[in-house]
């Protein structure tokens, strides 16, 4: 019989993630590329920070590694002290499944099946989730629980994939660049929803973009080049995501 890992017990300090000396490469060939260059890193509980720069500064790579679904090639990596460098693939299975949350630039909705239904989807193999008519709600889609994405729009499409993820209660949501394919007044009713879910649920929330005025709704930025922090910084207050222009 196959046993399952035990997650790591709730912890003491705010601290969720951090990253020493993280460093990824991908060989294609004899060619070898640097994704990342040594990135030390640590992320706090209830955070809404912002990994900003251009493409391929690394800002998916090191999204990809904190959430599980890459392994860096060398560095250490903890999750509430719990070390991630290393883990056997099916501990980190547990760890996306029951502690993180993914947004991503497309949707990645079944089209035969209802909101309600592409949400119920994760809610039947999370551990303690929400009812799926909470967490549409939650996102402003109460009404539009039974329609197929077919009969929504590119907007509601990504409010149903940030129901999708946060149905499952996880401590940390992760987005990559979720209004990328969205224009600006429906990336505003999105980011509105991000926003919502940090403030109210107290999830570590990671958002990925290349639009520096997005930096604006954050705690703090991270701004990647070449793969490295190059800069961070704090922002002494958060601007609401509805007052964003660009």
């Amino acid at each position: 019989m196959n046993v399952e890992p035990p997650l790591p017990p709730p912890p003491s300090a705010k601290q969720v993630f951090e990253a020493r000396g993280v460093r990824k490469v991908y060989h294609t060939g004899e060619v070898e590329v640097v994704a990342l260059h040594g990135v030390d890193v640590a992320l706090e509980a209830g955070e809404l920070v912002v990994l900003l720069g251009p493409s391929g500064s690394g800002k998916s790579t090191l999204l990809n590694i904190l959430g599980g679904l890459d392994v860096a090639t060398c560095g250490e990596l903890s999750y509430k002290g719990w070390a991630l460098d290393g883990a056997e693939e099916n501990t980190l299975t547990l760890f996306r499944r029951n502690c993180v949350g993914f947004v991503f630039q497309f949707y990645n909705l079944i089209p035969s099946l209802t909101a309600r239904e592409n949400v119920a989807l994760i809610t039947g193999i999370a551990r303690d989730p929400m009812p799926p008519e909470e967490a549409l709600a939650m996102v402003g889609l109460q009404e539009r629980m039974d329609h197929f994405p077919s009969q929504l729009s590119g907007g509601e499409q990504q409010r149903v994939a940030i129901a999708r993820a946060i149905a499952k209660r996880p401590e940390v949501l992760l987005c990559d660049e979720p209004t990328g394919a969205l224009d600006v007044t429906t990336g505003i009713v999105v980011l509105e929803a991000i926003e919502r879910i940090n403030r109210e649920l107290g999830t570590l929330t990671v958002v990925i973009t290349h639009n520096a005025v997005m930096a604006e709704m954050a705690d703090r930025v991270l701004y990647l080049s070449d793969g490295r922090i190059v800069k961070e910084r704090r922002n002494s207050t958060r601007r609401p995501a509805a007052s964003l222009e660009w």
